[in-house]
């Protein structure tokens, strides 16, 4: 190993040029104050030295018409070539072409090394000529990207199909184009001291809440993180409680989503390299929102909002419910069913609770591995395995067939909600509610639920209540919170995001 060792460092020695040593001390933390000299070679080994032995550098040297040494510089794969040869070299190169500046559709000035260097790894071309000591910063971002398509975790019957890809521009781009308010402002960020990841902060001045925006805003600036890759590290990183397992930030794929909570006063983030937008605050009743309730006659939007609370509680509940009742608590069973329950349970070795976790978890590893299965395959393979693990453990005597049951329609109330992290958190408190119904009964039940009821009611997202508007009790939020009221009704913004703009909606006054 030392041999190889040594002969690895002779190598590497013997391929260093003298010139690049001249700048080796000059790494990204050392290059804050590094500006650019008047030589274009000079300025190449300097743009070099940052990259080192790096083959995707690519380093094109022309003559201008007026024979001045010049070169630009870029990434190879994320660059328009195109661009760079019709626009730059060429414009630069003929004769017959007159010019004031190369320049693309976006054109900077700067002489400082660190911003040059960023700008090459987002995907600029950096033009230097020589005797400027400016080098030209061109947007030519030309890399392959995802179009705009329909979300896949978040779909809906009626309402708009485009969701966010992975371009942050792009994003930016589908909430203006529904939201053409002058009053939007766009803060840029970047975060992550290797991946240094674009973040746009979003809101609308006048309407939310200016302390909570600088929180949002501050919270951003104190990640200090060497990558940040997708959404979710920015919101484990902002959160308020971190070691809850409620989400206290939201997360979706639809602009119209986005939109529509930036009118109610919050902050929207977008992250480059995701599709994944979050939203700011958020409070415990929108997990189980959804935007077609908006798009929907309000009686309609009623029925399905109901629906999807009760199937959140069966999901939650039914379980640990079964396992009380036939445990500890079966004089509460109408005598048929008990009689029916028995008959089921006379050959399941195990008690009602290692019953429940056997099958539940069965399910857990059968949803995950359908997850992970190619789209074609894996929904197949979820229904077939789950249909044939239940009926052969019901003939092997494992489990009874109301266990089978009920285990069917918890994973089933599971999927109805919109949020996919609300659902998760679901599925994670329900193991513990077993374990508590199978210990204490009903009084387990009952103390999970005032235990859960305490968090929820101490957790706050950027200053607001969690289960605002039931506590603390706001009138005017509960239009939009078991029901949802017609939209003629929805005059104000909800007070509890302390919005500026009270008014959503203004009647002008008519004439008698």
């Amino acid at each position: 190993m030392n041999q190889f060792f040594q002969a690895w460092q002779k190598r590497k020695e013997a391929l260093q040029s003298k010139s690049l040593e001249q700048y080796a001390d000059k790494s990204m933390e050392s290059v804050s104050d590094v500006t650019l000299t008047t030589n274009v070679e000079e300025n190449i080994q300097l743009i070099q030295a940052q990259f080192g032995k790096c083959d995707d550098l690519v380093v094109r040297r022309f003559q201008t018409k007026s024979k001045a040494q010049a070169a630009i510089v870029f990434i190879d794969g994320m660059v328009d070539r195109n661009v760079i040869s019709d626009f730059i070299i060429r414009y630069m190169t003929t004769p017959d072409i007159t010019y004031q500046d190369p320049a693309t559709n976006e054109l900077d000035l700067t002489d400082k090394l660190k911003q040059i260097v960023r700008n090459i790894l987002s995907g600029c071309a950096v033009l230097i000529i020589d005797g400027c000591q400016n080098a030209y910063l061109n947007n030519t971002r030309g890399w392959d990207r995802r179009s705009v398509e329909e979300p896949q975790t978040e779909s809906v019957v009626r309402g708009p199909r485009d969701g966010f890809c992975e371009t942050l521009c792009v994003n930016a781009a589908l909430i203006r184009f529904r939201l053409k308010d002058p009053n939007l402002r766009v803060r840029h960020m970047v975060v992550g001291e290797r991946t240094q990841t674009d973040i746009y902060v979003m809101y609308i001045d006048g309407i939310a809440f200016p302390p909570m925006v600088e929180e949002v805003i501050a919270r951003i600036e104190n990640v200090h993180v060497d990558s940040v890759l997708e959404s979710g590290y920015i919101e484990q990183m902002i959160q308020d409680r971190r070691w809850s397992p409620f989400p206290q930030i939201q997360n979706t794929e639809r602009p119209d989503k986005v939109v529509a909570n930036l009118l109610e006063g919050k902050v929207g983030i977008l992250v480059d390299g995701t599709p994944f937008g979050l939203i700011a605050p958020a409070v415990f009743s929108q997990f189980y929102q959804s935007p077609e309730d908006y798009y929907e006659r309000f009686y309609i939007a009623t029925l399905i909002r109901f629906i999807r609370i009760i199937s959140i509680s069966i999901a939650l509940m039914l379980p640990s419910l079964y396992i009380a009742f036939s445990a500890f608590h079966p004089e509460m069973i109408p005598s048929r069913l008990v009689i029916a329950m028995a008959a089921g349970r006379s050959t399941v070795p195990f008690p009602s609770l290692v019953e429940a976790l056997i099958m539940e978890l069965a399910i857990e590893i059968l949803r995950e591995a359908s997850v992970r299965l190619p789209g074609p395959i894996g929904p197949t393979i979820g229904i077939v395995g789950a249909l044939v693990v239940g009926e052969a453990a019901v003939t092997a005597g494992l489990v009874s067939p109301v266990m089978v049951i009920i285990v069917a329609v918890t994973t089933i109330g599971s999927f109805a909600s919109p949020s996919y992290s609300a659902a998760i958190a679901i599925r994670m408190l329900r193991f513990p509610v077993m374990i508590l119904a199978g210990m204490f009964g009903l009084y387990g039940i009952m103390l999970f639920v005032i235990v859960i009821l305490i968090h929820l009611s101490s957790l706050k997202s950027f200053g607001v209540p969690y289960m605002s508007p039931l506590s603390p009790l706001n009138l005017n939020g509960m239009k939009d919170l078991f029901i949802r009221a017609p939209h003629h009704l929805f005059k104000t913004r909800p007070m509890m995001f302390h919005v500026q703009d009270k008014i959503r909606i203004r009647e002008e006054d008519n004439p008698k």
